[in-house]
């Protein structure tokens, strides 16, 4: 008698099982610490001043990732000299006006809106690539960038085209845009700045340069408004920005970066508008109204559809 084979298993085996955990549970974290910033920026709307803000949540990431930043230093992966230009430019685009402009914006657009329009950031990183030949857009990228910016367009103008220059909530989230475009720059250079040094020591230095940027308007705040800056309640909106949507979510995006690979680790940015919204009803009391689920869908489907490839 022929001894029977064992069937097929289609179970994922436990360390499989474990991974695929580890994985859901990190990206979630992340995607809430980086969607912390855009409730922060509503919560605070004003109180605290926003390039006081920015000046010490930069300096906060910038020192706490400084023993990467030397130790790479030190063995040569990043030559200042060489790089100094760079790393400055990258911290005025991804450090300075994602800084400062984004807690301005939360005074008159809400964190829902903030994250989606920064959602927007690899539809503008794409076009940027392929208008300098980087990239090449077929048919799907095209419907998907079309998708995304009409989505963005109904959420900016609140489904009303004639009030985009007049509301004031309109303004704040131009803003936003603006910044966001500065983060898609961001994003093309960033990784082109020492490639061969770790995320987190060119994190160090980029945050560095965008405190540097934000201290003028910083000290005019600090000079204007001394009672404003320093303040209980400003200290620990400085320590929460710089630790939460900075320390902890960039290292939890460079660990699991190194984990899962780019490619997966990408999927934060669908999360995070889905974490931001969820936060904003939980904490602020500003539920996802209608438009925001129908713009959120074009912007996340465009985006998908422009990135499938």
């Amino acid at each position: 008698m022929d001894a029977k084979l064992p069937e097929a298993s289609s179970a994922k085996p436990p360390a499989a099982g474990w991974q695929d955990a580890i994985a859901l549970i990190g990206f979630i974290l992340v995607a809430t610490g980086q969607a912390s910033n855009q409730v922060l920026a509503r919560g605070l709307a004003g109180s605290v001043p926003p390039f006081s803000l920015a000046f010490f949540r930069w300096s906060i990431i910038a020192i706490g990732l400084a023993p990467f930043a030397l130790a790479a230093i030190r063995e040569g992966k990043i030559p200042l000299a060489q790089n100094a230009w760079p790393i400055l430019v990258a911290g005025f685009l991804g450090m300075f006006l994602c800084g400062g402009p984004v807690y301005v914006a939360g005074i008159t657009t809400t964190a829902i809106h903030i994250a989606l329009i920064f959602a927007l950031s690899p539809i503008m990183v794409l076009l940027i690539s392929a208008a300098l030949g980087m990239e090449h857009i077929g048919p799907l990228q095209w419907l998907g960038t079309g998708l995304a910016l009409s989505g963005a367009l109904l959420i900016v103008s609140g489904g009303h085209l004639e009030t985009l220059t007049q509301s004031s909530a309109a303004w704040g989230d131009l803003l936003v845009v603006f910044a966001m475009l500065g983060w898609s720059g961001y994003t093309l250079m960033q990784s082109r700045v020492s490639p061969g040094a770790s995320l987190l020591a060119r994190v160090s230095l980029f945050s560095a340069a965008g405190a540097l940027c934000s201290l003028p308007i910083a000290i005019h705040e600090m000079w204007t408004m001394p009672a404003a800056v320093f303040n209980t309640r400003a200290y620990e909106a400085y320590v929460f920005a710089g630790l939460v949507p900075g320390l902890i979510a960039y290292a939890g995006f460079a660990w699991l970066g190194g984990k899962f690979g780019s490619v997966r680790t990408s999927l934060v940015l669908y999360v995070a508008p889905i974490a931001s919204a969820l936060l904003s009803w939980i904490i602020l009391g500003e539920p996802p109204r209608l438009i925001h689920l129908v713009g959120g869908m074009l912007i996340l489907g465009g985006v998908w559809a422009s990135l499938r490839k």
